[in-house]
């Protein structure tokens, strides 16, 4: 076989697997919208659940996911792109460089029921704070660490080490040359990775279930005092998702309507999750342009 036969085959192969894998995505988007998109209407999105009664809305269950996605990457960002940082420009060959990395290595092979489950020892039971946001968000953060930090130690690796040697060679600090050279240049590959992070949170079951609940209060959204029981933005309260929701409401729902109610959630998770990608992308192509004076 001489090399432009083998070439071609490769080229085949490869473009077979792109199709395979595009179709599969495609294919299940198809399903998810013709099956769902029907259900979803202004009162659907604006009106609470119901257990018992059909017409029930998603409303809490999207406010709650958003919201805990909120808290856990105020949680994650920072720690794990510093995390990332160190790893890359700080750590030094050696066994606790190599421990460090293990348990990264770990967390980031670990399922998510297992996360739920230490969420639900100590968040829920040692605190004594019982299902709440804040607890889901921790439990998160811990699941989503190990993404953040590789994904960010690799874009500051992947940085042409020309630049970090023109910098210092000015006279200019590490610090300064990491904030002001390495960061905005391995911007884009970090916010790729806390999209892949964000994503794996609004879409996350297993671990909410544990540590944020089945259930939301009777909130008052004209209540903005986040020590009330009532406000939405309490993080001390029980939040059902709308990833945890369509589990509930598929084992456990006894609404008349529950195909409609599961189908039309799993597509605002899937649209949702679709246009906050596209809204993330744009925002740091943005800000990448702005930071690196590029056009």
């Amino acid at each position: 076989m001489n090399s432009k036969t083998a070439d071609r085959i490769a080229t085949g192969v490869f473009s077979a697997i792109a199709i395979i894998i595009t179709a599969i995505l495609v294919g299940l988007f198809f399903y998810i919208f013709v099956n769902g998109f029907k259900y979803i209407s202004f009162d659907f999105l604006t009106t609470p659940s119901s257990n018992v009664r059909a017409g029930g809305g998603i409303r809490d269950q999207l406010f709650n996911s958003f919201y805990i996605l909120f808290i856990t990457m105020l949680i994650t960002v920072p720690i794990g792109v510093g995390g990332g940082i160190y790893m890359a420009e700080y750590a030094k060959p050696g066994k606790v460089t190599d421990l460090i990395r293990t348990c990264i290595e770990v967390l980031s092979s670990l399922p998510s029921i297992v996360i739920g489950m230490f969420g639900l020892l100590v968040f829920v039971n040692t605190t004594g704070w019982g299902y709440t946001i804040l607890g889901g968000a921790l439990a998160l953060t811990v699941f989503n660490l190990p993404t953040i930090v590789r994904t960010t130690e690799d874009a500051i690796r992947a940085v042409p080490r020309d630049l970090k040697e023109a910098s210092l060679a000015l006279g200019i600090t590490h610090w300064h040359t990491i904030k002001t050279v390495i960061l905005p240049a391995a911007f884009p590959s970090i916010l790729t990775g806390a999209i892949l992070a964000a994503g794996r949170v609004f879409g996350e079951a297993a671990a909410l279930l544990f540590t944020a609940g089945l259930s939301t209060p009777r909130l008052d959204y004209a209540n903005w005092n986040p020590f009330s029981e009532q406000s939405p933005l309490n993080i001390f309260r029980p939040a059902e998702t709308l990833a945890v929701h369509i589990w509930s409401v598929n084992t456990q729902g006894l609404i008349p309507d529950v195909e409609a109610v599961s189908s039309g959630s799993a597509a605002v998770l899937v649209i949702s999750v679709l246009i906050f990608n596209l809204g993330a992308r744009w925002i740091g192509s943005m800000i990448h342009k702005r930071v690196t004076a590029t056009k």
